[in-house]
């Protein structure tokens, strides 16, 4: 194998790809970046057989081949290169790659690519375009919402529902519950159901960055896999195992007391709060009043720790319904509201014991449940 590329475009593929590489294995190749020539250009990959990224660069092909590099020793070495053209030259007998820029020249002891896990390809299987834009903003709403440890792997998960005219995404730890959904482009025939690891919609998002170009997204039959596809990237995610749990009845069909609020002035109050709540389980007071002719309704925020200190903030509101006393974990308050892009928030709750409900006010495609906490007097 002997290839030229830019520096520039090298770096950004293994940028996108090296958060695929596995950090610890009893495999070593799994450490490693596959090079591999392909339609003219270098194709970089990594995995670690949860979750697999390719990435596709312009380059030179001077001779066809493959190989698998040291992924940290590469990246570092990529790092410290000037911004001049690069040449990769494999010998394939020792498998070492010669890498050189300019007055650099360097030995990299690889692996051969056959070690190299195969990364499927789309092949047969249920395809669907979705909007790139969409699909960004519909990820960072709801992966927050996932379980981070694997006592239920299932909610490790975003559950992806796709019907003729809409998709949905829901995220759930047994805490709170994210769901949105957004209008497809295009009609889908048939219906689409799957549990993708937050994590990998998480890079998902990460590799598509700024793009506009649609993103397809392939659920191969049988294998238990998704797999994402923009035009010169894929990522390749194992599926959850398991049924997602029934989330439609956790949201509460109605409310005692609704309140709306300016969505900026609530996240300042909540991370406010948390700055105090971190030493007590995250937990903060949420005390709602009710206005009158003269006095708007108020929410007052507060969190107290017996060695920090206290803290109260009070937020204007359009209180509807009763008072109520109500203690949330703040940190999943400061979550959703980072990610509501509306003015206005709407915080609904049927009594301090019942879950809060959170909407952005003048959109209907998101959700947010937050099960209450117990504080005490």
């Amino acid at each position: 194998m002997k290839v030229s590329c830019l520096h520039e475009n090298l770096a950004r593929g293994l940028g996108l790809v090296g958060r695929a590489v596995a950090a610890r294995s009893t495999l070593p190749v799994l450490g490693n970046v596959l090079l591999a020539t392909e339609d003219s250009r270098l194709r970089l990959s990594a995995t670690n057989l949860e979750l697999g990224i390719s990435c596709w660069i312009g380059a030179k092909v001077h001779s066809e081949g493959s190989t698998t590099v040291p992924a940290k020793t590469f990246i570092d070495l990529v790092g410290t290169l000037p911004k001049d053209q690069v040449d990769l030259e494999l010998t394939e007998r020792t498998q070492t790659l010669q890498v050189s820029c300019a007055q650099f020249k360097n030995d990299i002891k690889c692996i051969d690519s056959e070690e190299f896990p195969i990364l499927p390809s789309a092949g047969d299987g249920q395809s669907l375009d979705l909007n790139v834009r969409d699909l960004r903003s519909m990820i960072g709403q709801v992966v927050f919402a996932a379980a981070t440890d694997d006592a239920r792997p299932v909610l490790t998960g975003v559950e992806v529902k796709i019907d003729e005219s809409e998709v949905s995404f829901a995220a759930a730890d047994g805490f709170r519950l994210a769901l949105c959904n957004s209008a497809l482009s295009s009609t889908n025939d048939q219906a689409i159901s799957a549990i993708v690891p937050a994590r990998g919609l998480a890079e998902l998002s990460r590799i598509i960055g700024d793009r506009d170009d649609p993103v397809t997204l392939t659920l191969p039959v049988g294998r238990g896999q998704a797999i994402f596809r923009a035009k010169d990237i894929e990522l390749v995610s194992q599926l959850v195992e398991g049924n997602f749990p029934d989330y439609q009845q956790l949201i509460p069909e109605s409310y005692s007391t609704r309140s709306v609020l300016g969505t900026d002035e609530f996240l300042n109050a909540c991370r406010a709060a948390q700055v105090f709540a971190r030493e007590a389980a995250y937990a903060a007071r949420l005390k709602i009043i009710p206005g009158d002719e003269s006095d708007p309704g108020s929410v007052e925020v507060s969190a107290n720790a017996a060695e920090t200190g206290s803290n109260e903030s009070v937020v204007d509101a359009t209180v509807e319904g009763d008072a109520v006393e109500i203690g949330f974990n703040v940190r999943y308050l400061t979550d959703v509201l980072q990610v509501i892009d509306t003015p206005n928030v709407a915080l609904e709750t049927n009594g301090d014991s019942s879950p809060g409900v959170i909407r952005p006010v003048g959109r209907d495609d998101f959700v947010s449940v937050i099960m209450p906490m117990h504080i005490g007097r």
